[in-house]
């Protein structure tokens, strides 16, 4: 018997051979804007997007489907979310690893700065294992009514007319399956599918590898509550090298746009880098996966939105996405609700585009185009990264910073220590520059002689 496919749709049970050419369903009477039944929802991805998205459809009264193919794998991610997460998302405490409190960044020439000096005694950056954080919040999802199953997307059939459904096609265990839905939320990553079945666009992807490394009892004390950010041309020519601390292991890790095929040598750059610290270390787990640069050039077409890492939500400069991938999955989630009336009515590319994209714009568009500066400006060369180590000692550039990170909204300055950080900037800006070209041409000198 040929193999078969399962067609879900409300008040539809179809079974067609595989090899059939494929019947879309036939149409439902609809009156104007409203389905007959509940509005159906599919959200490709279980990372920290897809499961936001599909607790806010659920619970919103949407019939909601979330795909993860696998429960098991998880994204390679430094794992830090910020404080102001704990309380918005309802992170409970037992699934923080480590609660750093202390933070070192170190420049090209090993100059190392304290970088959490401004924390209150109440303030820390949590540390989270992701396989432990996304399979929390699929659960949660599922607690609020979502459906979940465990299969592969491997194709989205975009509908001819504003009234036919979308098919979600996926593997099941070894077979095809199909399913029909109204709307679609794209959070499967940088790779994503659902990005391509509706031509979203391409973006620059930046890699990241890290290493998970079992230390030594004694050498874990040192990293207890210490996260360390390292910069340089040998560990990333554009980006930074980090070692963060997680429950019984530190993850060590790198990550470049401009020259993915060295990632291995940047990897072997941080770990000459922090070899005295990590000697005696176990690798118990290596990865890698793309990450993106910026934001799709297309996120919501027809009735398809995406999420986190597919929409291109991670931050330059930081690399920060977890917190940015459920907050995104939220709101879209919301505002199919909001737009549907819970359900009841259909939505179009219009509602998607007013109640998700634009807010979403309004509130961190600016945000994401700040950060991407600070990464030309300060990430470009040794002499700059020297200067963005100097600065980073200042302890307002310090309050500023921690401040915005860990609740996610702009700090209050001060108008006269605004100007003296600009100032300062630039100052550092250019005594490092002459000081690094004075350095590089020297190293020039001295290996042409050997």
């Amino acid at each position: 018997m040929a193999a078969q496919i399962n067609l879900l749709y409300p008040h539809h049970s179809i079974t067609l051979p595989l090899k059939t050419s494929f019947k879309r369903p036939l149409k439902q009477t609809r009156l104007k804007g409203i389905i007959s039944s509940k509005l159906r929802a599919a959200v490709v991805g279980g990372g920290p997007a897809g499961s936001s998205a599909a607790e806010a459809l659920a619970a919103g009264g949407i019939e909601t489907f979330l795909f993860e193919r696998s429960s098991s794998t998880a994204k390679p991610c430094g794992g830090a979310i910020p404080l102001c997460m704990l309380d918005e998302f309802s992170i409970p405490p037992h699934l923080i690893d480590r609660k750093v409190t202390r933070m070192k960044i170190i420049s090209p020439s090993n100059l190392a700065v304290d970088f959490g000096k401004t924390l209150k005694p109440h303030e820390f950056i949590s540390m989270l294992r992701r396989e432990v954080l996304d399979e929390f919040l699929r659960r949660r999802a599922e607690s609020s009514g979502a459906t979940l199953i465990h299969g592969l997307v491997t194709t989205v059939e975009v509908p001819l007319t504003n009234s036919s459904p979308y098919i979600i096609n996926y593997n099941l265990n070894n077979s095809q399956k199909s399913l029909a839905v109204d709307v679609v939320i794209g959070a499967d990553g940088a790779n994503s599918k659902v990005a391509k079945s509706i031509k979203a666009g391409d973006y620059t992807c930046a890699i990241a590898f890290q290493e998970r490394i079992k230390l030594p009892e004694e050498k874990m004390k040192y990293y207890e509550n210490l996260a360390e950010m390292y910069v340089g041309n040998d560990v990333s020519p554009d980006f930074y090298a980090w070692v963060f601390p997680k429950c019984d292991h530190v993850a060590v890790g790198t990550g470049t746009v401009c020259s993915k095929k060295d990632i291995k040598t940047f990897q072997h750059g941080i770990r000459a880098r922090v070899e005295p610290k990590i000697h005696g270390g176990r690798v118990i787990k290596i990865e890698a996966h793309p990450i993106p640069e910026h934001p799709r050039p297309i996120r919501v077409r027809g009735r398809v939105a995406l999420v986190g890492d597919a929409a291109g939500y991670v931050t330059k400069c930081s690399g920060e996405g977890i917190y940015f991938a459920a907050k995104s999955g939220r709101m879209c989630g919301e505002a199919i609700v909001k737009a549907s009336e819970g359900g009841e009515r259909m939505i179009s590319e219009d509602d998607l585009k007013r109640e998700y994209l634009k807010k979403w714009d309004e509130k961190f568009l600016t945000t994401f185009r700040f950060l991407d500066l600070l990464q030309r400006v300060f990430y470009g060369s040794n002499a700059a990264r020297e200067a963005l180590v100097e600065l980073c000692g200042d302890e307002y550039v310090q309050r500023m910073t921690f401040e915005s990170y860990l609740y996610k909204k702009i700090a209050d300055g001060n108008s006269w220590e605004d100007v003296k950080m600009i100032m300062n900037t630039i100052g550092s800006l250019i005594r490092c520059e002459i000081v690094g070209r004075g350095k590089e041409m020297f190293d020039k000198r001295v290996l042409a002689q050997l």
